[in-house]
């Protein structure tokens, strides 16, 4: 209870410092924490990867509405799910600039099924990897227009491939959403944008091309839509600013550098990644816990002291095709994930909410990817989903009560004070 004292103190600061416009439905950073209406707002939330993909057909658009209707119904606030899908079989963008009007029409459906379930939506940019096209495909685009590439990293420093970035960044925000009648770039359905999913530059091991890129692409998301919010697509991987560090990394480097991009103006939260039964799949379960601790609590702790911005644990799960996988150790990294972002919600810090991976309804066969959680299947772990959910709700409903009573106190005084310049001197 201490602590939840100093961190309502530190809420009502924050909340005197509201700016205008707090009741138009979008959700801000005000220091560490995410505000929504003047409320602090956790995402307790889910990876949909393909909720674009399926509701382009809308024969299987019934798939989405269970999605969003079984989520919400178990508490979940926030979907992380792709806006792009370029090239290939059904592809958003099929060339440069060209789009597929019917897989668009897909993603204006997830965006008001989002809407009518109260469940914001995280829609990244852009795939570091080959599904769905990725930065492959714009390399390759580029090179078929000419441009001589040596490497898929090429993505991140060709001026044309760039151009072409850039301008699925323009088109996706300027989207007229033929559902809702919104612009993208108006709904406050959308949470935030995302560069891209996971970013790697392998090439440059030192960092500075992801963080070069990741300036200059913030820099023009803020220039067409400064209402949203933004975040790179971090997995949180350690670099050459932090040194005492990097002992907390896997042992790999693939360019990124979790202080040094997340510092860029234009990026409002910091995100992590946790797959500690791929990055250390040699290790046995407890030493894969002891990992998942520690690169949690740097994490979180970094987000709070040295960036002074919230933090997303944007993808996290454990894969039921594991050797000796069981549902209860698939539980016990669940619990140890919402443990971390709850402890430090309750005391005021910079823990906002994490997102699974990923979240699929019945008769999704197809899309099973050893991660998925079917809650009406899963029912050990979906209690486990809802009860984080309800912690959360409490800490927000605490802060809203003292909010409120903040907000009441203040107009008693400022009731006093009228009633004082009223009275005629000496009285």
């Amino acid at each position: 209870m201490k602590h939840l004292a100093v961190a309502l103190i530190l809420f009502l600061f924050v909340y005197q410092k509201c700016c205008a416009g707090a009741g138009d439905g979008f959700i801000r950073t005000r220091g560490i924490h995410f505000m929504l209406n003047g409320s602090p707002f956790y995402a307790n939330g889910f990876n949909a990867y393909w909720l674009m993909y399926v509701a382009s057909d809308p024969s299987q658009r019934h798939k989405v509405s269970t999605a969003f209707q079984q989520a919400s119904s178990h508490g979940l606030t926030v979907a992380r799910t792709w806006a792009f899908s370029d090239g290939g079989y059904k592809p958003l963008q099929y060339a440069p600039g060209s789009y597929n009007e019917q897989m668009f029409k897909g993603l204006d459906f997830v965006i008001a099924e989002a809407r009518r379930y109260g469940i914001k939506l995280v829609l990244s940019l852009a795939n570091n990897y080959e599904n769905l096209g990725g930065k492959k495909q714009y390399v390759n685009w580029a090179r078929s227009a000419g441009q001589y590439l040596t490497s898929d990293d090429d993505f991140f420093r060709n001026p044309v491939v760039k151009g072409y970035y850039k301008n699925h960044i323009r088109t996706i925000l300027n989207r007229f959403n033929k559902f809702t009648g919104i612009l993208y770039k108006n709904d406050p359905t959308i949470m935030a944008w995302e560069l891209m999913n996971e970013p790697r530059c392998t090439s440059d091991p030192s960092g500075r091309t992801i963080q070069a890129w990741i300036m200059e692409m913030a820099s023009y998301v803020k220039s067409i839509d400064r209402a949203h919010m933004l975040e790179a697509g971090l997995e949180g991987f350690y670099g050459q600013s932090s040194p005492h560090r990097l002992n907390l990394n896997p042992s790999f480097n693939i360019g990124t550098d979790f202080i040094a991009n997340n510092r860029t103006p234009g990026i409002d939260f910091a995100t992590v990644h946790s797959y500690p039964d791929q990055w250390l799949s040699s290790s046995n379960n407890e030493n894969q816990l002891s990992f998942l601790n520690n690169w949690l609590d740097g994490h979180i702790q970094d987000a709070q002291f040295v960036l002074n911005k919230p933090i997303l644990i944007t993808e996290f799960g454990k894969s039921l095709k594991d050797p000796g996988f069981s549902s209860y150790q698939r539980d016990v990294l669940f619990n140890t994930v919402y443990y971390k972002i709850y402890a430090s919600a309750r005391h005021g810090g910079a823990a906002a909410g994490g997102l699974f991976w990923q979240l699929l309804t019945e008769g999704m066969d197809s899309f099973r990817d050893g991660y998925e959680i079917v809650l009406s299947e899963n029912s050990s772990t979906a209690n486990v989903i809802s009860q984080q959910a309800h912690k959360l709700d409490q800490i927000r409903k605490i802060f809203a009560r003292m909010r409120n009573f903040e907000m009441w106190r203040r107009a008693r005084r400022a009731q006093r004070l009228a009633r004082n310049r009223g009275k005629p001197i000496g009285k």
